[in-house]
């Protein structure tokens, strides 16, 4: 009878604990959930784009004639001064070389102006003694007309006589300059690169110096070595970076009409340790298209960015240098904020899991403005409501939770 009681007992202690261990099993249990907190606090929106430094006002020397250009000294980095520092030095152009047909027929044409220019000097002694008569003559026929030996036609004919000698001496010597130009324009064909009369060997005293154009600093040179330049070519560019630079963003289009002249931007990622101040100087109004890295056809809209930060602060900055920009198009110093992450879409509305006494509340919120990380809230949370983060597809509004603890 004993043996039969305890054997009973036994059965229902393990029907019991069956019974518990199947309860604990399947007992609704807190969802672990990461939870943050609606806070009042600041918030900004900007707009993240990458750009470049340039100096605004770049001066492009460049060559004003066609001439030699001696090898360039100055270095990028050199300081100028305007006016002042010669940056460049140029000398007329050595003349083409001849070959041997063009110098023959030059040749040929020398000698034909020295052969002309003999006839005129022949012509001219002619002329000189035609007028040393005809003065002789006009000096005997006055002396016989004062006397009344000769007749007034007689002294007619000789002071005429004497003006054609006269007009014929004065031709021939226009005759002898016209030829000796022609002979001197014949000789300067057979001048060639290697009988070069301009002085390109003789020293630079025939050098023509160029000045930097401005106060500043040699930013690249495009043309280093002795070389022969047509009229316009670059030589090198020169610009002041000390007060003169400034950073160009090329903003999607999208981005660009919200950027106004005026906002703050903080420029990151230049390289020294401290972040920049800067501020939008001006958005240009003429979009372009360009391509990204992925191909892809974008619209891009150029804003350029004014250095506020002392000049101490960016030494070593230069043109055409890398940056990182956020540009400030919205900002407040007081607002309700709450994690981004802890949104979800609840059909046309934004809504959150609120917790209370460890209960999910699915919430619906008024959602203003979104950088990403905060949001701000307008309606439905007050400060220091507890909201979870990450909500899961599968929390539903009274559900237990519990913090998640980290690991």
């Amino acid at each position: 009878m004993a043996r039969k009681r305890s054997r009973s007992y036994f059965a229902i202690t393990a029907a019991l604990l069956v019974v518990a261990a199947l309860a604990y099993a399947f007992w609704p249990r807190p969802i672990s959930v990461d939870m943050g907190e609606a806070k009042i606090g600041a918030m900004q929106i900007t707009v993240n784009e990458e750009g470049f430094t340039r100096v605004h006002d770049a001066y492009v020397v460049s060559s004003p004639v066609a001439g030699r250009l001696l090898r360039v000294e100055v270095e990028p980095g050199d300081p100028v001064l305007k006016g002042e520092t010669v940056i460049a030095q140029m000398r007329p152009a050595s003349p083409a070389m001849l070959d041997i047909k063009t110098r023959e027929q030059a040749r040929a044409s020398v000698s034909a102006a020295e052969a002309t220019l003999r006839v005129a000097k022949a012509d001219l002694n002619k002329a000189k003694s035609d007028l040393d008569l005809a003065t002789q003559e006009l000096d005997r026929t006055r002396t016989l007309t004062e006397k009344d030996t000769a007749s007034k036609a007689a002294l007619d004919r000789a002071e005429a006589e004497y003006r054609s000698a006269s007009a014929a001496r004065d031709n021939a010597e226009a005759v002898i300059a016209v030829r000796t130009a022609e002979l001197d324009n014949a000789r300067a064909r057979l001048i060639g690169f290697d009988q070069d009369t301009s002085g390109a060997n003789s020293g630079s005293s025939s050098s023509v110096p160029l000045t930097a154009p401005a106060t500043g600093t040699v930013l690249r040179v495009m043309q280093r070595s002795e070389t022969t330049l047509s009229a316009g070519t670059d030589i090198m560019e020169i610009g002041n970076i000390d007060h003169d630079l400034e950073v160009v963003v090329e903003l999607l289009s999208t981005d660009a009409v919200q950027v106004t002249p005026g906002d703050r931007v903080m420029i990151e990622d230049w390289g020294g340790a401290k972040e920049l101040e800067g501020v939008v100087d001006r958005v240009e109004p003429w979009g372009y298209t360009k391509y990204s890295s992925l191909g892809v056809e974008e619209q891009r809209v150029k804003a350029i960015i004014r250095f506020t930060s002392p000049r101490s602060e960016r030494e070593k900055l230069g043109h055409g240098y890398r940056v990182e920009v956020k540009i400030a198009i919205w900002s407040a110093d007081k607002t309700l904020l709450v994690p981004s992450n802890a949104l979800f879409r609840d059909g046309e509305t934004w809504a959150v899991f609120r917790v209370v006494d460890k209960t999910a509340h699915q919430t619906r919120v008024k959602v203003g403005k979104d950088n990403g990380i905060s949001a701000q809230i307008l309606e439905g949370l007050n400060a220091g409501d507890k909201v979870i983060l990450y909500p899961s597809a599968g929390l539903a509004d009274g559900a237990k939770v519990v913090r998640r603890m980290v690991q």
